[in-house]
């Protein structure tokens, strides 16, 4: 049997790069074909470090949306569209020609768009407890009200106390994203144009226009992504797969262990000389 590869140290390359005119604070861990993460609403960068760790072999690329972390926020509000084009304008900075990309949350909504946009930058999809937009299952509207404020991402005892409700499953208080979360909160503005990005927003008419191959990721308690949405994902895009994985809305924070061998196994098998669509081997080594 062959030994499992040693999960990455969390040490990414930061840098902070002008997309047009955009501030965007970038990380690179790893080296190895490229994989976009895509983080969900009002997540920073370190908020990967988890799941980042069990997927070795591969260059990650991560970033923090305007507004986030420390990307300002954009001078004017923006739908998904405009910000799928602010992260061709990202790849085109990395010199990356072509990637994988893993959409968490609201970043799934991106990730999408993105591949609509422009199918030649995307390879394939790890869609990750995520939406189809308008069309899909709304969640509850307490669930609703509780995300419409970033509380959540500045008071861990409020954070705690909603979990539950909102995520479909409880925070311990030691759980490392924590800590990230409370350093990097986003800005009320960043916010609030996250919101209204994806307000009004879906992937419905086109999503059977996708010709890439996808996973998606659903968590059995997830409130937040009532997985009948991942259902409507993996039955409208030709060839989709669906998998659901044990946990709430946070599964990829909280099991990252469970989640990063499934996606793992997912992406090597894109790697494989039968597909003729290797990528690149790129990035910085860890070692």
């Amino acid at each position: 049997m062959q030994p499992e590869p040693a999960a990455l140290a969390w040490q990414p390359v930061f840098q902070r790069l002008d997309i047009d005119g955009v501030q965007l604070r970038v990380a690179v861990l790893g080296s190895g074909p490229p994989l976009l993460l895509i983080n969900g609403i009002g997540a920073n960068i370190e908020m990967w470090a988890a799941l980042a760790t069990q997927l070795p072999g591969r260059c990650l690329v991560a970033f923090d949306c305007p507004g986030t972390g420390d990307s300002p926020a954009l001078p004017h509000r923006v739908r998904m569209p405009a910000l799928a084009r602010l992260v061709v304008g990202l790849l085109d900075k990395l010199g990356i020609g072509r990637t994988d990309v893993l959409g968490y949350s609201w970043g799934g909504a991106l990730a999408q768009e993105l591949a609509h946009q422009a199918p030649h930058r995307v390879r394939s999809l790890v869609l990750a407890a995520t939406i189809p937009g308008v069309g899909g299952q709304p969640p509850a509207p307490w669930v609703v009200a509780a995300m419409a404020t970033p509380i959540r991402y500045s008071s861990s005892t409020y954070l705690r106390l909603v979990a539950p409700l909102v995520y479909g499953a409880s925070i311990g208080a030691d759980e490392p994203h924590l800590d990230a979360r409370r350093h990097r909160p986003p800005s009320a503005r960043g916010y609030s144009h996250q919101l209204y990005a994806i307000t009004g927003w879906s992937s419905r008419p086109w999503l059977r226009t996708l010709r890439l191959p996808v996973l998606v990721l659903t968590g059995e308690g997830d409130r937040l992504a009532p997985r009948r949405n991942a259902t409507i994902l993996a039955r409208s895009i030709p060839g989709a797969r669906l998998k659901m994985l044990p946990g709430g809305h946070l599964f990829l924070l909280q099991q990252a262990e469970v989640a990063g061998r499934t996606i793992t196994a997912f992406l090597d098998g894109q790697d494989l000389p039968a597909d003729g669509q290797r990528l690149p081997v790129i990035g910085r080594s860890t070692t």
